[in-house]
This record gives C-alpha cells, sequence and structure tokens, in this order.
C-alpha cells in the first residue's frame, strides 16, 4: 500500500468519515489505521501520530495532508471527478465545502455524531442559532440541487463528491435526532444515507467492539 489513513472511532468521528469517504472515493491505496477515541481529545496515540493531534490524517506516497477539506482537494488532485467539472458548480461546491468546514458550530455542539442512536432528543430545541444553522444547511442542498443537481441524487448531480462528502455528517446527524427537513432536503439526506460507502461506514461503526463507547455520548441527550 501506498500510505496510512488514520481515523477516529467510526460510532462518533464526524471528520474522520469525511476523510475515509473521499479517500475511498479517489481510490487511493491506503491503509485505513482507526485510533479509538479516548474524547475530549484526550486521544494520546492521535496525538503522537498526527501533526495537528487530530484525525483524520492521510500519508500518501511520502505526502502527508490533515484537516478534511486539505484531504478532499489533494485527493481531487487524484480523482477530478470529486468536483464538479462545470466552473460554476465547482466554485459553488467548493464555498459550501469550506463553509461546512468551518461554520455551523450550533450543530456541532447540540449534535454530536453518534451513528448506533435514533430518535434523539435535541439538547435545546429552541435554540436560536441551532435554527439558523439548520435552516441555512437545508437551503445550501436544496439551492445546489435546484442549481446543479439535475440528473442525479447529489449535490451536483449523479456523482457523490467532495462537497456531499463535506456533509455526509451532517445527514447523519439530522437522521439521528430526527430534524425536519424541506422535502428536497430530506431527499437528498435519503440519498446519502444510502450510497454505498456511507451505509458501510454504517455497518463497521455498528461493529465495533462497545468497550470503545463513550459515555459522553451514549448518555442523553
Amino acid at each position: 500500500m501506498a500510505g496510512r489513513l488514520y481515523i477516529g472511532t467510526k460510532r462518533y468521528s464526524s471528520w474522520s468519515l469525511r476523510g475515509w469517504l473521499v479517500v475511498k472515493l479517489a481510490g487511493l491505496d491506503v491503509e485505513d489505521v482507526l485510533i479509538p477515541l479516548a474524547g475530549g481529545g484526550n486521544t494520546t496515540a492521535i496525538r503522537s501520530v498526527c501533526p495537528n493531534g487530530k484525525v483524520p490524517y492521510l500519508e500518501h506516497d511520502g505526502v502527508q495532508v490533515w484537516e478534511s477539506l486539505a484531504i478532499a482537494e489533494y485527493c481531487a488532485e487524484h480523482a477530478p471527478g470529486l468536483w464538479p467539472a462545470v466552473p460554476a458548480a465547482r466554485a459553488h461546491a467548493r464555498a459550501v465545502a469550506s463553509e461546512m468546514h468551518a461554520g455551523f458550530r450550533a450543530v456541532r455542539i447540540s449534535m454530536p455524531m453518534n451513528l448506533g442512536r435514533d430518535n434523539r432528543p435535541l439538547i435545546d430545541a429552541t435554540d436560536e442559532e441551532l435554527a439558523a444553522d439548520i435552516k441555512r444547511i437545508d437551503d445550501i442542498w436544496c439551492e445546489a440541487r435546484a442549481r446543479f443537481g439535475g440528473g442525479g441524487a447529489y449535490l451536483y448531480g449523479a456523482n457523490f463528491g467532495n462537497a456531499d462528502a463535506m456533509f455526509a455528517p451532517v445527514v447523519a446527524r439530522f437522521l439521528s435526532y430526527g430534524v425536519a427537513l424541506s422535502p428536497v432536503a430530506a431527499a437528498y439526506a435519503q440519498a446519502v444515507r444510502a450510497h454505498p460507502l456511507v451505509d458501510r461506514w454504517y455497518r463497521e461503526a455498528a461493529a465495533e467492539p462497545t468497550a470503545w463507547h463513550l459515555e459522553r455520548y451514549e448518555a442523553v441527550p
């Protein structure tokens, strides 16, 4: 193999899911190295391996790349189809992927990812910042689908690409918490969940040892 992709517990690690998806979509010949998370940034094994002390972290053909969006860009150098071919769509995809990478703090805080739990109550269903985040994400999905999504089920058509990978953990959160979405956004969420790689991640997350479960993510909510 040409390298390694370091990831965290699949049940919880939303950023690992993003990096893993783009690496698999690009077909990079790397070994997956899963490091169970200790929670709270206290996973010593990750800090000893990854330059920024976080996952995902990619080593490929002598190149080291960390941060999910940087890994997505690196993968697109090997598989250009991960970004749309049309310039306007490609610019839009890069913009929303960057917005996802940098924003939506309320979603991250109020809706931690746990692929083993459904029908979860929101910590604060009346939180205005959370409601604004959810609406903005719904709007992004609807706009991308309306402008560029013809001919397929994903944001930019038939190809599941970098932008879809960036939003895949958000889809998982929305499905887990039963978030009400517009019809277009709800259909998109179901398409992402049904993608073979996303489904594979779910199945592998379900097969992880219960010893890897963390109380902070398993306790209600």
